[in-house]
């Protein structure tokens, strides 16, 4: 096996994982697909690993995760070189790839953003995908850092803490009138099993999570469920009254406030932790991003013990 690993063949398997086909690939390239289909291929047979799923869109394997993160970082060296270098296209600004959940991106995150000196000029593009799930765009390399819910550093990556997104369980006041009859004089637990429920979606365990706790059992929420997959959509789902669901606290007081939700449950909660994970590499523009991000981590999430 040889252990080199060609420039053209790297920079040719991030453009296919990138674009998701062989045919996008070779546009962007300038090639043609057999061009960079032998170029993947070269790049297996040099490494003795398969380093792409054929599927549409492409995935890179376990292998091919280590080769597109080497991609994606030596792309943001060069970059940076260049730029020192004063070397012609260096004035093109900086992209960060980050994975964030909905949530934050819905509450704390943009904000957090524009605390970014402007003289930087960076490009964002933002990934939305469940705090649970965000590692996992960092460990296929296919983003600079992530929000996530893992405290455990994918490998080549640092860690820091954010503090904790605290969920409330809550309701318009008209939905806790038709379904929860009695409360709050009733407890919660013996009157929330049957009631509709707001989900993200399929994956959101939050809801099933808070019933349990409450009641103490294995029992989940209402199978009568909604899926809205925006947390802005979601929260207006709510609010609508097409059922209760846990939303987050930041988001959803000035909606207590004006009496169009109701908290349902105020002595209870649920808090997700979240945490800031970037490449170890030393890029100055994804340095700055993530002391804007902790620092307005800090003033809009709970950092108590």
């Amino acid at each position: 096996m040889m252990t080199e690993l060609p420039l053209d063949q790297v920079r040719t398997l991030l453009a296919v994982v990138d674009e998701g086909t062989f045919d996008a690939a070779a546009a962007v390239l300038h090639v043609t697909p057999s061009a960079v289909s032998q170029r993947v291929k070269a790049l297996e047979q040099r490494t003795g690993r398969v380093l792409l799923m054929r599927t549409k869109p492409v995935r890179p394997t376990e292998s091919g995760e280590v080769v597109v993160r080497f991609a994606r970082q030596l792309a943001r060296l060069e970059g940076d070189a260049r730029a020192e270098l004063g070397m012609s296209g260096s004035e093109e600004p900086t992209r960060l790839s980050i994975a964030v959940n909905s949530d934050s991106l819905a509450t704390w995150f943009l904000p957090a953003l524009t605390r970014v000196p402007e003289e930087l000029r960076l490009s964002y593009e933002l990934r939305r995908e469940d705090q649970d799930h965000t590692a996992a765009l960092l460990r296929e390399g296919l983003v600079m850092a992530a929000v996530t819910s893992s405290p455990d550093p994918v490998t080549g990556c640092s860690v820091r803490s954010l503090g904790r997104m605290r969920y409330v369980p809550v309701a318009s006041p008209g939905f806790a009138a038709r379904w929860f009859a009695g409360w709050p004089d009733t407890p919660l637990r013996d009157v929330i099993a049957d009631a509709p429920v707001v989900a993200f979606d399929r994956r959101d365990d939050l809801q099933d999570a808070f019933v349990r706790k409450l009641r103490r059992s294995r029992h989940s929420a209402s199978s009568l469920r909604h899926f809205v997959p925006t947390s802005e959509g979601f929260v207006d789902a709510v609010v609508a009254g097409m059922g209760w669901g846990m939303a987050p606290e930041v988001q959803a007081a000035p909606l207590l406030d004006a009496g169009r939700l109701v908290n349902l449950a105020p002595d209870w909660k649920i808090d997700i932790p979240l945490f800031w994970q970037q490449w170890k590499l030393d890029f100055p523009a994804l340095a700055a991003v993530a002391e804007a991000v902790t620092t307005a981590a800090a003033e809009a999430l709970d950092t108590g013990v």
